[in-house]
Formats: C-alpha cells, structure tokens, sequence
C-alpha cells in the first residue's frame, strides 16, 4: 500500500511545484530585491523554473507556428519549384475540376477521373507542367526578361503583387481589368516616345485565371509573348502555350502555382546578377593582365 502511494505523493509534489511556478510569473523588476540573500533566492527560482520545464519539454509536442505549415504560407511564403511535391498541390485543392457534364475535350489527357460528379485533374500531370512554367519563368528572367503576372479577382491581387515583388524590378502585375489594346494598341496607350525608347511588351505572361482575360491572351498571341496559365478541366489547355491543369477558382492553389513561378524567376535574377559578377571579375583580370604586359 505504501508503495502504491509513493507514485501520488511525487505526482501531487510535482503539481505543487508547478502550481508555485507558473501560477505567480515574477521577474527580478517586479520583485524587492534588497540584499544578497534576495537576489539568490530569485536566482534559484528562476533556475528550478528552467529545470521544470526542460524536464516536461520533451513529453510534450515539438511543433511550433515556424516549423508547421499555416494557411498563409502559400502567399508569404512560397515553396521553390524543386521542393514541390504533390501532396502540397492535393493540400491546396489543385485536383477539383469542374462538373463533368462541363468537361473539355482537350482536357481529358489532364483528367484523372470523376467522382460525385466532379471531374479529378491529374497532379502527377499538373507537377511536371508546373515545373516546366517554373524552368522558362527562371531562364527568362535570367536573362533580364520582364515577366507579368495577371490575376483579375478580387482574391488574386495580393497574390499577382506579392510574385511580382518577390522577382523585383524585372517582375509586373496587372490585379484589376485588363485594358483591351494594351499591347496591341501600345502607341495610343503609353505614347510613341515610350512605346519606342521602354519595355511596353512583356516577355512572359502568367495569367492565374485565364478565362476572363482572353482578350490579353490574344493580344500576347499577336505580340509573340507566352503565355502561362492555369487552365481548369472546362478551359481548351491550347488557349496557353505552356498550360498548367489546375484548379483556377481556388485562391489557395492561385498562390502556390504564383510563389512557385515567382520563386524561379527570383532565382533567375540571381543568376543574371552572378553571371554579371563573373563578366565584371574577368573584366577586371584582362585589364590588369593587359597592364602588366605594357609595364
């Protein structure tokens, strides 16, 4: 019996160290500490505090709100394109299509199947389509390209404006109406001064919600621009050179595919700006080079 008791007696002193510990939060600004004797005591309960909880940290969970995915990572924090897996694109909804009944014939090499009447996008097609987008958005960027990202929801405008800010200076977004003539009427828009001496005409469009901005994507199809984009299971995949079978009514799949792409094309600067590093060191080493021969 007294064995038996020994267990709960431990357990009820534990309880009463904590209760004393983590009921009564003090620290040295808070407590009158007038003598030697004062700050020892503070110093050892301080101390005992530490040791209690290193001893129950490691029965308890080890995730944190940094190491744990949280809704807004999407946005804030994109995954890179070799990172990129399909349970990422299943967590953010990128396999719902719409009804069957609105299947699009073009779109069936893309389709997984149907269930509840809903058709399934195929992600292990979706995967290898999305890391190609990100490949040319980062080769084209590498070499000093300016890439356009254009979502025209309400819900895609943070997310066109976070990808183009992530690539920098070489990155635009267009979030409200697209202005039919944009391109295609680039004189009238911006002047002939502009049109002539600065970059109108992109030389990659992303469009997260191609639908609604068919007549951009005709103006890009005019201008010999490609076009990226995320195409649903009712949308033709050939609207785009480079589709992306996707979910195009899901915000958060809108902003995995937008930080994957913005991602590549911010490696890209960085490889832009490494060459350059390179051009300028061996510059620099012929020139020295080439003094040391006329000495």
């Amino acid at each position: 019996m007294t064995a038996l008791c020994q267990p709960r007696t431990r357990l009820l002193a534990v309880l009463r160290h904590s209760r004393r510990h983590f009921t009564s939060v003090t620290d040295a600004s808070e407590k009158n500490l007038f003598s030697q004797d004062d700050w020892t005591a503070f110093q050892v309960d301080r101390a005992e505090r530490a040791t209690l909880v290193d001893v129950f940290s490691k029965f308890g969970s080890a995730q944190t709100r940094d190491n744990t995915w949280q809704p807004h990572h999407p946005l804030h924090r994109p995954t890179a394109p070799r990172d990129l897996t399909l349970s990422a694109l299943l967590a953010a909804g990128a396999h719902l299509g719409h009804h069957s009944s609105l299947l699009n014939p073009n779109f069936i090499p893309y389709a997984y199947g149907t269930r509840a009447g809903i058709t399934i996008i195929d992600l292990e097609r979706t995967l290898p389509h999305l890391r190609r987008a990100a490949s040319l958005v980062r080769a084209v960027a590498s070499r000093d390209g300016t890439i356009v990202f254009i979502g025209t929801r309400a819900d895609l405008r943070p997310t066109v404006l976070k990808a183009a800010q992530r690539i920098g200076p070489q990155g635009y977004h267009v979030g409200e109406k697209w202005l039919p003539g944009t391109l295609t009427n680039k004189v009238h828009f911006f002047g002939p001064e502009a049109s002539l001496s600065e970059r109108v005409v992109p030389d990659l469009a992303v469009f997260l919600n191609p639908i609604p901005n068919l007549h951009a994507i005709r103006e890009c199809a005019i201008e010999h621009v490609p076009t990226v984009g995320i195409v649903d299971s009712n949308v033709d995949p050939r609207v785009v050179m480079y589709p992306i079978p996707a979910n195009d009514e899901s915000t958060r799949t809108a902003e995995l595919i937008a930080g994957v792409l913005s991602i590549a094309g911010r490696e890209g600067v960085e490889m832009a700006a490494e060459r350059a590093q390179k051009r300028a060191r061996s510059a620099r080493s012929m020139a020295k080079h080439r003094t040391l021969e006329v000495d």
